[in-house]
């Protein structure tokens, strides 16, 4: 029977690679039901009264059939989601996962990418409770809980929870992963580790990839370095080399500008640091498209307010010729930059903008600027769509005059001029 029973769960784990997905789902559950009726009537006796028991070399293969390498699964992984519920499963699907990773990177020296993203949607499927609960829900029933068993405590999943990632991450993963892993990282992976700070060497390798990899890398270092106090020495020269023309084109424009601005709020920020961004800034704002100038120049304008030694780059005086421009745009080290010496002329130069909105924003430094900071939260988002349909509902007070000399004839005036010189001749 017990012979039936392995060749009956063999044949249920090859059908996960079934091409019918009903199939597939119908063999998932039958297995995850067998896994919790093994559960209850163990097919071997307890070493001791008490003992937790759990089939884990069945619920193991169910995990590496879900974790294929040739069959996207992330439609079965869906179905599966449901029974991460429960903290019994929880709990061994990341000792399971965290087993499988090492033994397929282990085992091929190219891991295919349908492994890896089956991977990454069965980590980021798992999410742990915030705060200890009274009560465990369990998938495999038991009679009392121990205290004595790791499953009960939620210290013990953040220990496999942090294991599970710590052994995933630490492999080359592609591309297009570090981009998933990197959104999901502050919100859903960072608050429920055991030791946060272990995750400094992936994020600062992230930061120095550059582009948007660095772009979703702040988030991060950000909890790190403002809730776990990580020292970060290059932190704001890296920073400020991510300023360049692509940055108000990239998907991550919001979140990036919304950093920074949290970045360059505290008041202890040396006075040409400051100026180094507010110039860098200022002179992409040249090539910036409308909606990102309608954002960065209110960005620009609370960098002066917060920081009052560096009003003095809308003061200076600069000559007619632009190469007498002290500043040096392609200096990566802000404090070479050599900011303080320059002015804010770009920002008087987009005062003649086509667009009339940001032609009027670059006219706030025309003014003494107020003492209130201007939210840029509703700007971050601004698209060009946006700012056509406001334009479109706005209501003109007067008529608009189309054209100011009445026509005659076909080719107007020109007909009177050609009858007057048939009529002389």
């Amino acid at each position: 029977m017990r012979h039936r029973y392995h060749s009956c769960c063999n044949s249920l784990r090859e059908l996960l690679a079934h091409s019918s997905l009903e199939v597939k789902e119908l063999a998932l559950s039958t297995l995850m039901r067998f896994v919790q009726l093994e559960g209850g009537h163990p097919l071997e006796k307890p070493k001791w009264d008490g003992c937790y028991l759990f089939p884990h070399q069945l619920f193991k293969a169910v995990v590496e059939g879900l974790l294929s390498l040739e069959d996207d699964c992330s439609l079965l992984l869906s179905q599966f989601r449901e029974y991460l519920e429960h903290d019994d499963i929880r709990y061994h699907t990341m000792q399971a996962a965290t087993d499988i990773v090492v033994r397929v990177a282990n085992r091929y020296p190219e891991v295919p990418l349908t492994f890896w993203n089956n991977a990454f949607t069965l980590l980021s499927a798992v999410s742990l409770p915030r705060q200890e609960g009274r009560t465990s829900s369990f998938y495999v029933k038991h009679a009392k809980l121990s205290q004595t068993w790791k499953v009960v405590h939620l210290k013990e999943h953040r220990k496999a929870f942090q294991l599970m990632w710590l052994g995933f991450l630490k492999h080359e993963l592609p591309l297009g992963l570090y981009k998933k892993v990197l959104v999901i990282m502050h919100d859903s992976i960072l608050p429920h580790l055991a030791q946060p700070s272990l995750m400094i060497d992936f994020l600062t390798r992230a930061y120095d990839m550059g582009g948007a990899i660095s772009l979703l890398a702040l988030n991060g270092l950000f909890i790190l370095i403002h809730q776990h106090n990580l020292e970060y020495p290059d932190f704001y020269r890296k920073l400020y080399g991510l300023l360049d023309p692509s940055i108000f084109h990239v998907k991550y424009r919001a979140r990036f500008f919304h950093l920074a601005d949290l970045f360059l709020s505290s008041s202890h920020l040396p006075a040409y640091l400051v100026a180094a961004f507010a110039k860098r800034l200022s002179r992409l704002a040249l090539t910036a498209p409308p909606e990102a100038l309608l954002m960065v120049l209110p960005f620009i304008c609370n960098l002066l307010r917060r920081h009052p030694a560096c009003r003095v780059l809308v003061h200076h005086p600069l000559g007619h010729e632009l190469d007498s421009d002290p500043y040096d745009p392609e200096e990566g080290n802000p404090a070479e930059s050599r900011a303080l010496e320059s002015s804010l002329w770009e920002l008087q130069a987009l005062q003649q903008h086509y667009h009339p909105e940001v032609s009027q924003a670059a006219s706030v430094i025309n003014q003494a600027l107020s003492v209130s900071e201007v939210s840029i939260a509703p700007l971050l988002e601004l698209t060009a769509f946006e700012i056509f349909e406001r334009n479109l509902k706005k209501k003109c007070q007067e008529s608009v005059p189309l054209q100011f000399i009445p026509a005659q004839g076909l080719l107007g005036l020109q007909d009177d001029l050609c009858a007057q010189h048939f009529t002389l001749s």
